[in-house]
């Protein structure tokens, strides 16, 4: 005989599927605290005193990532590192993302349109993408706006593809088709019908631009193209280093790369939590 569930078995099983939503949700909310937390540490961290006497100390209780040859704290320059490299990523991601939305929606006006967007795409994602970045970065002369606007001017084309995609399956859709025949223009269609149902892929594009973002930040301020020698970058901080790693100075570049590969690990935590949220399969699990 098959035994029906009883209702306390019942209340178990809905107790247990809400705890994976809970547990997406916790995992979304302590990773997002982390972040926060550095960035607004970051933020706060300014002038970081120097003090020879303790040049090049291993990590300890009063340093616990080390002293680096003019006896900076590494902890304070890797989270004042951390923090800027967030706020490049922030804006970078946001100029990517509104080239990507322009681009999405401007694909639905027509075949020519969309045609035109295709293009593009490939035509940037043809070309290497540290080379591009490191172009437009000197050609906006270079700094912290020349990294932002290399950065947040070459990372759209993974997301405008996506946003494409979903643009060409939305107009398929009989109601799209019944506006066109009601007089409703192409602008007017793409913000009412076509925006709304994207808005889940935009929100999980930008999170996971943001890890890329950091990290070709971080790579071509470490190749001497990004950031100046003077900002507390990580790349900067990296590619001090490197000059001391024969010397046995190890932690210099150790711990500020370890908290960055963390930092980008986080954003993926978060961008796949998210989809699991946003994703009608998975939400309700």
């Amino acid at each position: 005989m098959i035994r029906k569930k009883s209702t306390n078995e019942k209340e178990q099983w809905y107790l247990f599927k809400a705890n994976l939503r809970t547990k997406t949700l916790i995992i979304i909310a302590l990773s997002a605290l982390v972040i926060i937390s550095i960035f607004i540490s970051g933020y706060f961290i300014r002038d970081i005193p120097t003090s020879f006497v303790n040049a090049n100390q291993m990590p300890s209780f009063e340093h616990p990532f080390g002293t680096d040859w003019m006896g900076r704290d590494m902890f304070q320059r890797t989270i004042a590192g951390l923090g800027l490299s967030l706020m490049v990523g922030f804006i970078a991601s946001a100029v990517s993302t509104f080239i990507s939305v322009v681009l999405g929606l401007f694909s639905s006006f027509n075949r020519f349109a969309d045609e035109a967007v295709a293009s593009i795409i490939d035509l940037f994602g043809s070309i290497p993408h540290i080379l591009l970045i490191i172009l437009i970065s000197i050609m906006f002369g270079g700094g912290v706006f020349g990294v932002v606007m290399g950065v947040g001017l070459t990372h759209w084309t993974p997301l405008a593809r996506v946003l494409r995609s979903e643009v060409k399956e939305i107009k398929t859709t009989e109601y799209v088709s019944l506006a066109e025949n009601l007089g409703k223009s192409k602008i007017w269609i793409a913000t009412k019908h076509i925006l709304p149902l994207i808005v889940s892929q935009i929100i999980v594009g930008v999170i996971l631009m943001f890890p890329h973002a950091i990290m070709h930040e971080a790579a071509i301020t470490f190749l001497g193209f990004g950031l100046p020698p003077h900002e507390p970058a990580i790349g900067v901080i990296l590619s001090e280093s490197m000059h001391y790693l024969s010397s046995g100075y190890w932690w210099l570049a150790f711990y500020p790369g370890l908290s960055l590969l963390i930092v980008v690990l986080l954003f993926d935590l978060i961008g796949e939590n998210v989809e699991k949220l946003l994703n009608p399969e998975t939400a309700q699990e």
